[in-house]
């Protein structure tokens, strides 16, 4: 995922809209005219025009865009170069009003997933424009391809043990400090939760633990939710529900990305990793409904169901991460909830915060940075639904309504102080192709708090 050097002998891609593309043919040679009438291209936003100049001579490249008022803009939308333009290398021409996050969607779209395959042609390749933060783009490009690829690789090679080498290896690719506790070793050092939703699986469940940074630097804690793939346990799943949930590891594969984002990037901050990885899976030994598990905070837990395991093993990885030195900001990612889906979709993952200044930060860098989420309550008269009859509290309420909410409050329960907490309820997954987004894994939510940690880490200890 880089861009190429500058270079003058790169074909140009001037970008136009509907209203200034008459206007601009006028001025074109006539032999771009005639092309342009034949090809019927109108400067459509998306639509490609590649014209001839005859032998020797580059072609004059021209791609749609939406006007400048517009109501809907789509800031990807020049990522559909990388799957429009033939072979060749290209830099950005007139017209674009972003430079940078163009070609930040150019190399976002460029992604394929090819551990099995090859690919099947050469793509073009585009020079890096001037001005630009290069660096940065291809920091954030590179780990979100590290994300894509771990959601798309299937659990018969992205089980427990691989999900937790590729964390350590990423860890010690920067020098941070790393340990794993596996199988019976989580009883010893009370995770109860995580052994008990992955005691049945082939592979043992884990959490793997990683810090990076100065001491002094913001402290910053990030959970994903590793479930390598999940059957629901025995409360299972139909075989319709099962055909995606090799990527119900998301949460684990957005945190890493974001990490490698921080870490690459040099930002001033203390950055604590929490994985808490397992595989739900059926055996005599799997966890039933109706347990009671004493979770890491003491609190005990009656499972309502076994195929609501990811806020279990997040409960205690949160607990932990709330302990001793608790962190200035502590954010999980985790594929928890279909509900969520059912309220907003594929592509706009909701948050939970108990914070409102917090919240604003997160919606605000989400939009600028085209990485979108959507605030949802934590509300409060639920709650009361979760408090347990023989234990502390349940994993599920009776009702199936505001299933995602009740889950952050399930999880909130575990969280020391909620105005330093915000949850991300993620798919980590694009239906269909989208400019920027192929079909398939998906990192959601890394981008904006990128953002978001390296501009409190700036601000300093002011903004804490």
């Amino acid at each position: 995922m880089k861009l190429e050097d500058w270079s003058p002998d790169a074909i140009a891609v001037d970008f136009v809209d509907k209203k200034s593309w008459p206007q601009l043919l006028e001025k074109l040679p006539p032999a771009v005219a005639a092309y342009s009438a034949a090809s019927g291209f109108e400067a459509k936003p998306g639509s490609l025009l590649v014209a001839p100049m005859g032998e020797g001579v580059a072609p004059r490249v021209f791609f749609g865009v939406e006007e400048k008022d517009a109501k809907k803009r789509d800031p990807f939308l020049p990522g559909k170069l990388a799957t429009l333009l033939p072979r060749g290398l290209y830099r950005l021409g007139e017209g674009v009003a972003d430079p940078q996050g163009a070609a930040l969607a150019f190399l976002l779209a460029s992604y394929s997933f090819s551990r099995y395959v090859a690919p099947k042609s050469e793509k073009p390749r585009l020079c890096a424009p001037e001005g630009i933060d290069r660096a940065r783009v291809e920091r954030i490009a590179q780990a979100v391809a590290f994300g894509r690829d771990l959601v798309n690789t299937p659990a018969n090679d992205m089980g427990p043990e691989a999900l937790a080498e590729a964390a350590l290896g990423l860890a010690a690719k920067h020098g941070a400090q790393s340990r794993v506790i596996v199988g019976d070793a989580l009883l010893a050092e009370n995770f109860p939760l995580i052994h008990a939703v992955g005691r049945a699986a082939a592979q043992a469940p884990r959490l793997v633990e990683f810090t990076h940074g100065p001491e002094d630097g913001l402290k910053v804690t990030l959970v994903g939710k590793g479930v390598c793939f999940d059957s629901g346990g025995l409360d299972i799943k139909p075989s319709s529900a099962m055909l995606l949930m090799k990527k119900d590891m998301g949460g684990a594969a957005t945190t890493l990305a974001l990490a490698s984002m921080l870490m690459e990037g040099g930002a001033p901050v203390r950055l604590r990793v929490l994985l808490p990885i397992v595989e739900n899976s059926i055996s005599a030994n799997a966890f039933r409904t109706s347990d009671v598990y004493r979770s890491r905070k003491g609190l005990t837990v009656e499972i309502g169901n076994t195929d609501a395991e990811g806020r279990l093993i997040l409960a205690d990885a949160l607990a932990y991460a709330c302990e001793e030195d608790a962190p200035d900001l502590l954010f999980d990612f985790a594929t928890l909830t279909g509900a969520a889906r059912v309220a907003l979709g594929p592509e706009l993952p909701p948050f939970y915060t108990g914070d409102d200044a917090l919240a604003s930060e997160i919606a605000a860098h989400g939009f600028r940075v085209n990485d979108p989420v959507w605030r949802l309550p934590l509300w409060d008269n639920y709650d009361s639904g979760l408090d347990g009859k023989i234990s502390d509290l349940v994993s599920v309420t009776s009702g199936g309504f505001s299933g995602s909410i009740v889950a952050a409050l399930f999880l909130r329960r575990f969280v020391t102080d909620p105005a330093r907490w915000a949850h991300f309820d993620v798919y980590c997954w694009n239906p269909s192709t989208k400019p920027g987004r192929p079909e398939g894994g998906e990192v959601q939510a890394a981008r904006l708090i990128y953002e978001l940690i390296e501009a409190r880490a700036g601000q300093g200890k002011a903004t804490r």
